[in-house]
């Protein structure tokens, strides 16, 4: 006779190791399902004294049958064209043409083939940790843009020389200490107007 759903039972428990669970499901006469008492999962009962299935189930079962061996999938691809070997590898640079076949030593990617051109200005290039699209063929000329040069700083816009020699406020009391005391007079008679 098997437990109730609700009763106790010893079951193994894979998240805490507990042994203590309560029947929360049954198929016949046989428990399916139990919640730990002490994390509270819920998970297949296992039996703790190591108890074989019901015999019904053995019936069931089917002899296994040896699955086919594939072939190993290779991680990476090999490249879709052939490198050219008789020129020596280039360094990429987005300013030098490349055909297809060529050798392309690029600074992140290390070396790699050309592949394909889809459109002016992009190529595809197999390297060893994959594809990438490349820009090529964007040197000098009607379509391509040019760097300006660099800017001057050290000659003004109005030329050499002429900034002003000092920034600021304009000096107080410049005409002397007479223009000084007219200023104090001046501000004590509108301070006699305005009260």
């Amino acid at each position: 006779m098997s437990a109730a759903v609700g009763a106790d039972i010893e079951s193994l428990c894979s998240k805490c190791g507990d042994v203590w669970h309560v029947v929360v499901a049954k198929v016949g006469e046989e428990v399916v399902k139990v919640q730990c008492k002490q994390c509270g999962g819920y998970h297949r009962h296992r039996s703790v004294n190591g108890a074989a299935p019901a015999a019904g189930k053995k019936a069931e079962s089917r002899p296994r049958v040896p699955r086919k061996v594939r072939a190993p999938i290779e991680r990476f691809a090999t490249p879709h064209v052939a490198a050219d070997l008789s020129k020596p590898a280039r360094t990429y640079s987005p300013r030098e043409r490349f055909d297809i076949g060529e050798r392309v030593e690029h600074p992140s990617f290390g070396a790699g083939v050309v592949e394909a051109t889809p459109e002016p200005g992009k190529m595809t290039v197999f390297f060893a940790e994959g594809r990438k699209v490349l820009v090529h063929d964007k040197g000098v000329g009607p379509t391509s843009l040019t760097r300006p040069p660099p800017f001057d700083h050290t000659k003004s816009l109005n030329g050499v020389g002429d900034a002003p020699s000092r920034v600021g406020r304009p000096a107080e009391n410049a005409g002397g200490a007479e223009d000084g005391a007219d200023v104090a007079d001046s501000d004590e008679a509108s301070l006699d107007q305005n009260a």
